[in-house]
């Protein structure tokens, strides 16, 4: 298919930003950042590499307290130093003609007691799991957490405004909700992590409350159409899971149209976190919420440039996000236009480490540039 029937490369719309073409950069966790979570030199050549005219960015999830973070080298928005460092990645982005999303989260039971002043990590209710987070000593088991109190919602839904308004301060164009990968908005959101029977817990609305009162300070800050909302529907990163995905995840869609959001992010069960669980197997998530949601649909997860234009042309979503690809072609958008061999990406690289497999990939006419000089040496 020539890129003038291409979807993939036709213009559209996220709230009042005009997007010349479909291809987002999903958020990925690359554990890059200062010792104090500001954004890295490293980060700014990264988010530049991968701006394209048109084109629009979502950050790896910024943390909107010190507490809330779940992997060391991780960047933070939890204090005004970090607003002069993130400006950096919004200039970069925006001297190209792009557009750039932060993504903010708190990492909830997926942490250490090291990376938050010696306290056990929090979420909705007690229910035990095991998985490794990052912190000075490597790869270590997560602490075991505890639930939350009541009284102490709050202050983390104004810990997330915060965040917000820094966000704003930066330079970004809007911000986004991780309401997915079994961190803490999405563990009380599914029935499987939240046992709760206070105002949090039990029914869907109540599941729901403390993930729209997120949207709610995030809207206060930004208005509706410059926030988006991910989640990931059946995913299982995090030891997640509902008895009833489709119930759960369709009355959360349907309490997100009151907004007028920028996006709803849906991330597709095939994949887990960098996995691909079941080879060959169509997007599901996207095409049900569609269904629901009234505003644009950012679906993520295993696509390749045949599957992006299948799921845009079948109208179950309107732009399609990539990570992995995204890792090792900075200039995957104008590969697809032109239906380029893509680079491979290089697992040992996506989280923490140096310049390798990070800034030092080539875009395509350099790497046939350079292979053109060596040909005549």
């Amino acid at each position: 298919m020539t890129e003038a029937n291409l979807k993939l490369f036709s213009s559209t719309n996220v709230g009042p930003i005009q997007l010349s073409h479909r291809i987002v950069h999903a958020p990925m966790t690359r554990l890059r950042s200062e010792s104090d979570d500001s954004p890295s030199a490293m980060m700014v050549e990264y988010y530049r590499q991968r701006a394209s005219q048109g084109g629009l960015l979502i950050t790896e999830s910024a943390h909107p307290s010190y507490d809330s973070r779940g992997y060391l080298g991780a960047p933070g928005i939890y204090t005004d130093e970090h607003i002069e460092a993130w400006k950096k990645i919004t200039d970069a982005v925006h001297a190209k003609g792009a557009n750039i999303f932060m993504q903010i989260a708190h990492d909830g039971r997926q942490s250490h007691v090291d990376l938050s002043w010696g306290n056990a990590p929090i979420a909705p209710s007690v229910v035990p799991y095991d998985t490794t987070v990052f912190t000075q000593n490597g790869w270590v088991p997560n602490s075991p957490h505890r639930a939350l109190e009541t009284n102490e919602i709050p202050a983390i839904v104004d810990s997330f405004r915060r965040a917000a308004q820094r966000a704003k301060a930066a330079g970004f164009d809007g911000v986004e909700l991780h309401n997915a990968n079994g961190y803490l908005a999405d563990t009380f959101l599914q029935d499987g992590t939240n046992k709760r029977t206070d105002a949090y817990g039990g029914t869907l609305e109540k599941r729901t409350r403390f993930s729209l009162e997120l949207v709610d300070a995030f809207t206060s800050v930004w208005g509706a159409d410059r926030v988006g909302v991910r989640v990931s529907p059946s995913g299982r990163w995090g030891a997640i899971s509902d008895s009833n995905p489709e119930a759960t995840f369709g009355y959360f869609a349907e309490r997100l149209n009151a907004y007028g959001l920028a996006y709803l992010h849906v991330i597709e069960p095939r994949v887990m976190g960098t996995e691909t669980l079941v080879e060959g197997q169509a997007p599901v998530a996207s095409s049900f919420l569609r269904k629901i949601f009234n505003g644009p649909i950012i679906a993520a997860g295993g696509f390749d440039r045949a599957g992006a234009e299948q799921i845009l042309q079948r109208g179950d979503a309107d732009l399609v996000a990539f990570g992995r690809w995204f890792s090792s072609n900075p200039d995957l958008p104008e590969r697809l236009r032109r239906d380029l061999p893509l680079a491979p990406y290089q697992r040992d690289a996506f989280w923490g480490g140096s310049e390798r497999a990070y800034t030092d990939f080539p875009a395509y006419d350099d790497t046939t540039a350079e292979a053109s000089s060596d040909e005549t040496v």
